[in-house]
């Protein structure tokens, strides 16, 4: 059985023209790196990867100008909408929103989920410092929550200095990941809103590891059950993104709920070698019961994107 990569970037050249126009030649401290649509498909099918769900990375389309990022948005989304319509048998994609501009989010969204059809949207755990979760972006979570989008939460750089000689994708990733779930269940998102389906990057950074000591805390601080709060928490759903360690993947699959952990491969911005290194975790039926593997790989998948789930054999 084939995979369906939720986490798979794409690099329209137009973008990374613009970037480098911006004076970026980095993204979270990775140079950024060589993308067409036929590097990405000779990796999917190195990986057996049947369909790969397309999606910009950090640092998104904002920055600092709204009226340029909602043009850089609209080009990046009409792209990857072509793409899709060139190989509708390998590509989904994830709609690029340009927070924190909440107005024109909001119309990018209708514009590419109605007009698009895009499979879902993602969106970067914080933006400028102001976190997914947050009562400002209340209208968006609406909006989605009436077409029980899909939204692939993915990290940026931590609205803090990064540490010397530590590149913020080896371990900031995580924590912003980890705060932008905190945040959305501290402000009661999951269940106001029960028709997202919110995938969380990378395992959701330490969410499984730490997810009791977070119930705690939050349960301290808003007096709400910790069982609640552990419900919430666990109620994302998960890519496997430079996650299927030995060590990782066990604590992700004792945490998250039955059919909410996906194949995610975060090609290229992960290197090939990179992906391969995970994704063997995965093909180790000694490590990791077939049935487990199946679900991961795509039968979890094919929930959320039944457009693909036709595709796949």
């Amino acid at each position: 059985m084939s995979r369906i990569d939720v986490h798979h970037h794409l690099l329209p050249p137009p973008y990374t023209r613009w970037l480098r126009g911006h004076g970026i030649h980095q993204a979270g401290g990775r140079e950024l790196p060589e993308w067409s649509p036929e590097r990405s498909l000779a990796l999917m099918d190195a990986q057996r990867i049947g369909s790969a769900v397309l999606s910009l990375s950090t640092p998104g389309v904002h920055l600092g100008d709204d009226k340029a990022a909602r043009t850089i948005a609209r080009q990046v989304n009409d792209y990857a909408a072509a793409r899709v319509a060139d190989h509708p048998d390998r590509f989904g994609f994830f709609a690029t929103l340009p927070l924190p501009d909440l107005d024109g989010a909001l119309a990018e969204a209708e514009y590419a989920l109605d007009e698009l059809a895009a499979d879902g949207v993602a969106l970067l755990a914080n933006a400028s410092g102001t976190y997914l979760g947050d009562p400002v972006y209340e209208p968006l979570m609406a909006l989605l929550d009436e077409r029980a989008a899909v939204v692939h939460v993915h990290p940026t750089e931590l609205p803090a200095p990064p540490m010397s000689g530590l590149p913020p994708y080896a371990a900031d990733f995580l924590l912003d990941t980890t705060r932008a779930a905190m945040n959305l269940v501290l402000h009661d998102v999951p269940r106001r809103h029960p028709n997202l389906r919110i995938i969380l990057a990378h395992g959701g950074g330490f969410l499984p590891y730490a997810a009791h000591r977070i119930a705690v805390a939050l349960s301290g601080q808003t007096g709400r059950d910790r069982a609640d709060l552990l419900a919430d928490l666990s109620s994302f759903f998960f890519d496997t993104a430079l996650t299927s360690s030995p060590t990782a993947l066990p604590s992700l699959l004792a945490f998250a709920r039955p059919g909410h952990v996906l194949y995610g491969s975060d090609w290229p911005f992960a290197p090939d070698p990179a992906v391969s290194y995970f994704t063997a975790f995965l093909d180790d039926h000694d490590a990791l019961p077939a049935a487990d593997q199946d679900r991961i790989d795509s039968g979890d998948a094919r929930v959320l994107f039944p457009r693909l789930a036709k595709e796949q054999p």
